[in-house]
Parts: C-alpha cells; sequence; structure tokens
C-alpha cells in the first residue's frame, strides 16, 4: 500500500493515478478521515494527560469531597477516552478499507489506457513467425492427435478447465521447468518449492483478494487459507514482518508451484484449451531489493523471460503494460506475448512486475543499513519465467509440422529425448 502521508500530501495525483487505472476510489474521504483520525487521537492523548493529571492529584486532596470528585471527574475522563477510541476504531475500519483499494503508483512511463489494448509494442523477440505451407492447427486439436492431453477426462473428474497432460506432454512439462530452473540458477536465483495454500493474509499482503465476488481465489472453506494463484504469494510472504540486513539484497528466488486460479469471468476462444485453466505449474521469478535497484531488477526480470523464450525459439513481442491493465500492487509491467498460430495472435505468456514497497508495506519486510538509525520498506518484484500451459501452446503450435508432427524445441530435445513428438 502507499504511504498514508504520501497520499494525504499527493491525494490529486493519487487520485488521478486511480482514475488512470480504471478505479473509483474515493481519495478525498480517505484524506478528510485520515485528518479526523489525527484530530482524534490528539484529542485522546489530551484526554488521557488530563486523567493522569487527576489521577495523580486525589492523593493531595484536603478532604474527602474533594478527593471523591476528583475521582468523578477521573471517571469522566476515562469515558470520554473509551468513547474517542470507539470512534477511532470506526474512523480506522473505513480509513483501512480504502487505502487498501488505492493501487501503487503508475511508472512514468506507462502508457496510460484502460486495458490491454493501449498496451505499447517495445520490441520483438530474436525467432521470426513460422510460414506454414498448411493449414495450422490449434494446440488443442495437435494436443488429441498426438494423445498429449485430455480435456473431456479432466472435466469429468474436477469440471471444466482441468485437464490430463499424457505421454510426451508430461515429458515436455518436465524438460521445461528443468530448463528455466538450470538457466536461473546459473544467474544466481535460489530454485524453491512453494505450499501450494497460503494464510488469507498474506494474500491480502501481496494483493490478492482472497474472498468476494471478484476474486481469482480458490478460498478453503472454514479456514484463513486459500490456494495460490501464483507462487508470487508464498515467496512475497517468505519474510512477511521480517527485516533483513541491505549487505544481503537483492535476494532472487526461482519458485516452482501449482497455481489454481477461478478464471471468473473468463469466455471467448481464450478459455478453449490450455490457456485459461484452474490449474497449472509455472516457474517464477520473484526478488527483494533495495529501493534504488528496483527499476534494473525489472529490466533483469524481462531480459530472463527473453533468454527463456528465446532459446525456445518462440517468437514473441514484449509490451509495456497500460495503466488500466496493471494489478494493484504493480507500479510498472512487461508482458511477454508469443505468436500463436492457432489463434492467429499473439497470447501473453509472460509477465513481469516492480511493485515497488506496496507489498513490504502491507506485509511488513524491512531492511537496515549499517551505521544508519531505523529501517526502511525494501522493493519487492516478481516475473513468470515459465507458465507451463501457456509455454505448451506455443509450442505446439509453432513447432508443428504438415504431417501432424511437432518439433521439439533443441534445449528441450536431451531432456525429453527426442526430436519430434
Amino acid at each position: 500500500m502507499l504511504d498514508r502521508k504520501f497520499i494525504v500530501e499527493n491525494a490529486e495525483l493519487v487520485q488521478r493515478n486511480c482514475a488512470n487505472r480504471g478505479l473509483s476510489v474515493d481519495v478525498a474521504r480517505f484524506v478528510q478521515l485520515e485528518t479526523d483520525r489525527k484530530a482524534k487521537q490528539a484529542e485522546v492523548e489530551e484526554l488521557n494527560r488530563q486523567a493522569n493529571l487527576v489521577s495523580k492529584s486525589i492523593g493531595k486532596a484536603k478532604d474527602q469531597a474533594e478527593r471523591e470528585e476528583r475521582k468523578a471527574e477521573g471517571r469522566r475522563l476515562r469515558d470520554q477516552v473509551a468513547e474517542m477510541r470507539v470512534a477511532l476504531e470506526w474512523i480506522e475500519a473505513e480509513l483501512d478499507a480504502i487505502h487498501r483499494s488505492i493501487p501503487n503508483m503508475s511508472h512514468p512511463d506507462a502508457p496510460v489506457g484502460a486495458d490491454d489494448k493501449a498496451n505499447l509494442k517495445l520490441f520483438q523477440g530474436k525467432t521470426p513467425r513460422p510460414r506454414f505451407d498448411f493449414e495450422p492447427a490449434d494446440h488443442v486439436a495437435l494436443g488429441e492427435r498426438l494423445g498429449l492431453m485430455d480435456f473431456e477426462a479432466g472435466a469429468r473428474v474436477a469440471g471444466h478447465g482441468f485437464y490430463f497432460l499424457k505421454g510426451d506432454a508430461v515429458r515436455l512439462e518436465l524438460a521445461l521447468q528443468q530448463y528455466a530452473v538450470d538457466m536461473l540458477a546459473g544467474e544466481g536465483f535460489t530454485p524453491v518449492t512453494t505450499p501450494d495454500l497460503a494464510r488469507n493474509d498474506v494474500l491480502e499482503g501481496t494483493g490478492y483478494i482472497p474472498r468476494g465476488p471478484e476474486t481469482q481465489i480458490y478460498s478453503i472453506e472454514n479456514s484463513d487459507l486459500s490456494l495460490i494463484a501464483t507462487a508470487e504469494i508464498p515467496l512475497g510472504g517468505l519474510l512477511a514482518g521480517q527485516t533483513v540486513d541491505a549487505d544481503e539484497l537483492p535476494i532472487k528466488l526461482c519458485g516452482i508451484s501449482h497455481c489454481f486460479r477461478t478464471e471468473a469471468g473468463a469466455h471467448g476462444k481464450a478459455t478453449r484449451g490450455l490457456y485459461r485453466v484452474h490449474q497449472f505449474t509455472k516457474i517464477e521469478m520473484f526478488a527483494f531489493t533495495l529501493p534504488d535497484g528496483s527499476d534494473a531488477m525489472l529490466d533483469h526480470l524481462r531480459d530472463m523471460e527473453c533468454r527463456l523464450f528465446d532459446g525456445l525459439e518462440i517468437p514473441y513481442r514484449v509490451v509495456d503494460t497500460a495503466t488500466g491493465d496493471l494489478g494493484g500492487p504493480a507500479y510498472r509491467k512487461f508482458d511477454l506475448e508469443a505468436w500463436m498460430p492457432g489463434r492467429g495472435e499473439f497470447g501473453e505468456v509472460t509477465s513481469t512486475s516492480n511493485c515497488t514497497d506496496y507489498q513490504a508495506r502491507r506485509l511488513g519486510i524491512r531492511y537496515r543499513t549499517k551505521g544508519e538509525k531505523g529501517t526502511r520498506f525494501l522493493h519487492t518484484l516478481n516475473g513468470t519465467a515459465i507458465a507451463i500451459s501457456r509455454a505448451l501452446i506455443a509450442i505446439l503450435e509453432n513447432g508443428q509440422n504438415a504431417d501432424g508432427s511437432v518439433t521439439i524445441p533443441k534445449v528441450l530435445q536431451p531432456l525429453v529425448g527426442k526430436e519430434l513428438m
């Protein structure tokens, strides 16, 4: 979340940023509530001061009547304090609700627009789009033909949006995981497997809404746990409430997890096959950095995504995400969109975000610098390395051949054990 003082001192800027992100947030109400909170807090402190003075004066009373009078005055002051504290609790509750709904500020260079149609294309990858002398099939048709996936069985077992991977698709998934982990470990990322569940306060801290009609999160009934939508959630919670030494930063993690998403509101061709599913495996990059290092780290995470997909020989483009398409915690976000011949368009396969101190403030993650007093909030960043389901789409559709086979990317062939599927 944003610093309260920053919001009050930059109310118009914060309100404009909310509008640019397509959010209706009453920043003026927040400012008024914060002003009221400070005023009432000052009143409580003054009443407590008076109550303490009265309490100390009771023993100095001249007689019993004066003593009782001072006791009554003390009770009156304490009753006022109690009433004031109740009022403060109501103010704090509304203040906190508005505070948590205010998104992070947006990078000055982030394109302003309502949705992904306003995203700004930055550059393309090294691999050109394939030229087919036949009508390319989509990954669903390819998967059925090659016995790689079974959506009907997935639906019988768990409902629409679930699936079985079979045969070479399983080997390909494992190869993609190994490929990503090996490359990231070579760049100083520590591999981590994460829990598939997280407490709801951790979800809220990272900016995810665990319950309610707009949620993309599967919640566990009668508990404060939810299934994670991304390893970003448990990796962010890894240091919740902790203070680290500045010398330890940056900390770069490579998280391996299952991801679970309700995909509420999803419709159209994007729901066909593997593009929007309720469960998938993902390799996630996560970094804790000093504030002055987060911009460079964002570029580093984006470059790692590019290296991974250049290595897979997948055609892609990188876009600077528009303000209206940013998640609440993101200050700036880059998406890597792979060419998907079966759809005849680009589709997002990775994204990387700089969340500055927005998540750290909510999660209470700080750093200390030797020789300096106090602590400060560090910055957090996240980036998809490989989301297996969407990577499979790109590999199958771009690697298909006229005879119905699919050429496996060269970097994965030793791991899969063959050149063709």
